[in-house]
């Protein structure tokens, strides 16, 4: 039989100095990841609660009839030839545009007040519509003359997509389209048919 030969002194397993887990970094590092996501979840809660959802329609029959009286409206503009200019000045802060009638040669009417009258000439609306925010969204009465010009004073827009709707007060007919500003200093509005 043999014997081990004990070549030092045999050493008790003394513990080491334990730090606590919040001073390691290891624990900080696997807690960051649901952290982040925790942190998000607030701030897109907060963002729900905020700002109202403008988008959804409470009355969805009510509203897909009346994407068929736009549509109505949408084919009278064009039977009509109805177009329009829009021109922003922003160092004067002045909108101002011209109402075309395209047919206006072809069919003319009786009196130029009759065809003034044809076009809503006179009293217009013209509605920009911001494409995310409603509290933005301006409504101008606009006075056009015989000629169709008008002009209306306007505050300096946001950079943004505007929606652009043109119609007369009775609400025959209107004219629509998606006005890029800054981008596009002009539009033109044409009725599709």
């Amino acid at each position: 039989m043999k014997t081990l030969k004990q070549t030092g002194p045999i050493h008790a397993a003394t513990p080491k100095t334990l730090t606590p887990w919040y001073a390691q970094r290891w624990p900080w590092l696997l807690m960051l990841g649901p952290m982040a996501v925790v942190l998000a979840g607030l701030f897109t809660a907060w963002l729900a609660f905020t700002y109202q959802d403008a988008l959804v329609v409470d009355d969805y029959y009510k509203a897909g009839k009346a994407i068929n009286q736009d549509l109505r409206r949408d084919r009278e503009a064009a039977r009509l030839g109805i177009s329009c200019n829009l021109r922003y000045n922003a160092a004067q802060g002045v909108l101002s545009g011209v109402l075309h009638n395209l047919q206006q040669s072809e069919t003319p009417a009786t009196s130029t007040e009759e065809g003034a009258a044809a076009l809503g000439r006179g009293t217009l609306q013209l509605r920009l519509i911001h494409s995310t925010l409603p509290a933005k969204d301006i409504l101008l009465n606009l006075q056009a003359d015989r000629q169709g010009n008008f002009s209306a004073a306007l505050p300096l827009l946001d950079a943004a997509r505007w929606q652009v709707l043109i119609e007369d007060r009775q609400g025959n007919w209107r004219l629509h389209g998606n006005w890029i500003w800054p981008q596009q200093r002009a539009i033109d509005l044409r009725a599709e048919g």
